[in-house]
């Protein structure tokens, strides 16, 4: 059993499509970032950097105690390792699969997600910000959609956790101010995994959990105004 500490983030929808997709048997224990409950201490001694998602394998490989994984990408990777599926085991497919699940965790997903802050949360609009995140956005976009001029997904033929990490960051690309018409290989690879029944199931799962996903001035600050001492003194 894979306990899943999840928020219907395209950091959480990562995992959940894993999850869906592989059929390792798991349960959801929801962290409501916008009321803070990343700080709780139970939390923060599996992902001490109190950003969700993270997991408990109950039941790893080999048995023994419990193993905690926290960061998107790294929960992707220990899933694939257990499963045995979405990581193939051909070292050049392998590291094609790896080097672009890091360009997701180091480039595409910070990108977006400063692009969704100055473009839908910050308490004032600063046009340099805005600008500069938009276009940026449009520039990793355009990298993946070059990437899969000639391949049906990031890492070749088959499904992979690569697919897993860049998707949920695409699909609120209209609030990021991007159009994937503008990007047709991209636009037919979004379309591809949008029609899969485990996708679908994931994102159905997500509405049941967060039901009022609109940010309140409350959870602006929960979310948004965070520093050292929130480590310090928790």
């Amino acid at each position: 059993m894979i306990d899943l500490y999840y928020w219907t983030t395209p950091n959480g929808h990562k995992v959940t499509l894993f999850l869906e997709e592989s059929g390792l048997p798991y349960r959801i224990l929801p962290i409501n970032i916008g009321k803070g409950e990343q700080f709780q201490p139970d939390f923060l001694r599996i992902a001490p950097n109190n950003r969700i998602p993270a997991i408990v394998d109950t039941a790893p490989a080999g048995g023994g105690e419990p193993i905690s994984v926290f960061e998107s990408g790294a929960i992707l990777l220990y899933l694939a390792e257990k499963s045995g599926r979405f990581l193939s085991t051909d070292p050049r497919v392998r590291i094609d699969t790896l080097q672009w699940l890091f360009w997701q965790m180091g480039g595409l997903g910070p990108m977006a997600g400063q692009n969704h802050h100055f473009v839908q949360y910050a308490p004032e609009v600063i046009p340099y910000a805005i600008e500069r995140y938009v276009k940026e956005t449009a520039r990793l976009y355009a990298v993946l959609d070059k990437r899969l001029t000639d391949r049906d997904f990031i890492a070749g033929p088959d499904y992979s956790i690569a697919d897993m990490a860049c998707y949920p960051w695409i699909v609120p690309h209209a609030r990021q101010r991007q159009e994937l018409d503008d990007f047709p290989n991209l636009k037919r690879w979004f379309e591809a995994i949008q029609q899969r029944p485990a996708t679908q199931r994931a994102y159905a799962l997500a509405a049941n959990i967060n039901t009022a996903p609109s940010v309140s001035e409350e959870s602006r600050r929960i979310l948004f105004g965070q520093d050292a001492t929130t480590v310090k003194n928790p």
